[in-house]
């Protein structure tokens, strides 16, 4: 997302699923994102979407296990 603060553009990074399996490198539980990115002053289409993604499949009561 870094790079795409640099530039201007909007960007957004959506938890949409959650690791099932227990990777050696990966603990089970944590979120799986994706990045979308819209053109150059157009948050409204990231908002819109954020928004139907989230009706679609909430995320909200999804938390990962607490690193100890």
């Amino acid at each position: 997302m870094v790079c795409f603060n640099l530039t201007g553009q909007p960007a957004i990074v959506l938890p949409l699923a959650q690791c099932d399996a227990t990777l050696e490198l990966a603990a089970t539980g944590f979120p799986i994102s994706v990045q979308l990115v819209a053109r150059y002053g157009d948050e409204a289409t990231l908002f819109r979407l954020a928004a139907q993604l989230e009706k679609a499949r909430p995320w909200f009561d999804r938390k990962p296990p607490v690193a100890g």
